[in-house]
């Protein structure tokens, strides 16, 4: 079983497109208006942004949380909790062992709020 599809909500679809195409690096996969459906694909998932949607908390991951931030802070998006190491992986279980896992937040053009996850090679002090 996979996560297939995650529904996000959207007020404003235009609005909505153009940041998530910022953020993901890509144009959406389809845009059904009316009803107001907007998706993209992001890995082997769905992201659907939809104004009847409830606000869900996404984690997306990303190659380097640091430089994401720093690229979305220059085009003015809120950074809601600056880049940090939440946890330590010695094993497998919940990440790639011998890396630190980075989280920071960030609010997208709807108001939501957005993880953004990278694992990195430990730097032990």
């Amino acid at each position: 079983m996979e996560i297939l599809q995650v529904a996000q909500h959207a007020d404003d679809l235009d609005r909505a497109s153009a940041f998530y195409e910022l953020l993901l690096g890509g144009p959406p996969a389809a845009r059904f208006d009316p009803p107001g459906l907007l998706f993209f694909n992001v890995g082997r998932s769905r992201l659907l942004l939809e104004r009847a949607a409830a606000s869900a908390l996404v984690y997306l991951q990303v190659d380097d949380v640091a430089a994401a931030v720093e690229r979305l802070r220059g085009l003015q998006v809120e950074i809601v909790d600056p880049p940090h190491i939440i946890f330590s992986h010695t094993d497998d279980s919940l990440g790639p062992a011998g890396t630190d896992e980075w989280l920071a937040f960030i609010r997208d053009s709807e108001g939501n709020t957005v993880g953004l996850i990278s694992h990195e090679p430990r730097h032990d002090p």
